[in-house]
């Protein structure tokens, strides 16, 4: 089983952005996404450091691929989705629309906020030249079971969700904008204090969901350390890892130890609540009852 490591949801300086895809070709990923998934406005301020992040980490022996944006409305963002197919590295479409961009034959990736949950589209998007797909993280393990099966006739690599907070979806509006008072296009980057997400909680002060600009994501962080077996059974071939503050290549290693069998089932959770003490974990989309619902022990 691959691990690959999605586009940052989040908007980091550039500095952060650009030291940790250098620390991320010395870790024991296969593949990694670049490039801005959540926020155009986001992109200038990194979108130099590309270059040298593929360079780095394709000398580093990783499969890299860049994304589209997750909601494509305006013109210059249409133009940015065209220039990404003159690139000459692998395209990972969060949008449908990159699709007439791309010409007939032409190889892609499928990233986790296309909605692929049954067996028409998968074939379709197969046919079109889909190579990989990453299947929405809100599927049940029978879902991805039956999909993950047809990716194997179809010679399509299927990976899931595997750690970070699960992107829920994308808005028109920003959020970090209006609780600032501000409109979306005056920002002023408000989701920059929050490089983790916004924590929402309800009137009873129960987590529920977080914020990050434009973009609703999960209160739980997703860990399927205790699927991992239930996984490989069911067919798939990858995992995604989605970046977050703090050590995240040691993040990287925790998931590799655990799908080679080297460590037991439980020990990457262990270790995240021990470096992370404040996150909920959660795996309920694949086998529980709700998504926020996690299989191992509660503290």
């Amino acid at each position: 089983m691959q691990l690959t490591v999605g586009a940052n949801q989040f908007f980091w300086s550039p500095e952060d952005w650009g030291s940790s895809y250098t620390a991320l070709a010395a870790a024991p990923v296969d593949r990694v996404v670049l490039g801005e998934l959540v926020c155009s406005k986001r992109l200038p301020f990194y979108q130099d450091r590309i270059p040298a992040a593929i360079e780095t980490l394709s000398a580093a022996g990783k499969a890299v691929s860049v994304t589209s944006l997750a909601l494509i409305t305006l013109k210059r963002e249409r133009k940015l989705g065209a220039e990404l197919v003159g690139t000459g590295v692998d395209i990972e479409i969060n949008d449908l629309s990159m699709l007439a961009y791309l010409p007939e034959g032409t190889s892609f990736s499928i990233g986790p906020l296309v909605n692929v949950y049954n067996e028409g589209s998968f074939a379709w998007l197969a046919a079109r030249g889909a190579r990989s797909i990453c299947l929405p993280p809100e599927l049940p393990i029978d879902a991805v079971r039956i999909l993950a099966q047809l990716g194997r006739r179809l010679g399509v690599a299927v990976e899931v969700w595997g750690h970070g907070r699960v992107p829920l979806a994308i808005s028109g509006r920003c959020y970090h904008a209006r609780r600032q008072g501000r409109s979306k296009d005056n920002c002023q980057f408000a989701c920059e204090n929050d490089p983790d997400g916004l924590d929402v909680t309800t009137l009873e002060g129960q987590d529920f969901l977080a914020m990050n600009g434009v973009q609703t994501l999960s209160a739980s962080f997703a860990c399927v350390d205790h699927q991992i077996e239930v996984l490989q059974e069911a067919g798939v071939t990858g995992l995604r890892l989605s970046p977050h503050t703090g050590d995240f290549t040691a993040v990287c290693a925790q998931y590799r130890a655990r799908i080679d069998g080297h460590v037991a089932r439980g020990a990457v959770a262990d270790a995240l609540l021990a470096a992370y003490p404040d996150r909920h974990l959660s795996d309920g989309f694949l086998t529980g009852a709700r998504g926020a619902d996690w299989s191992g022990p509660l503290p």
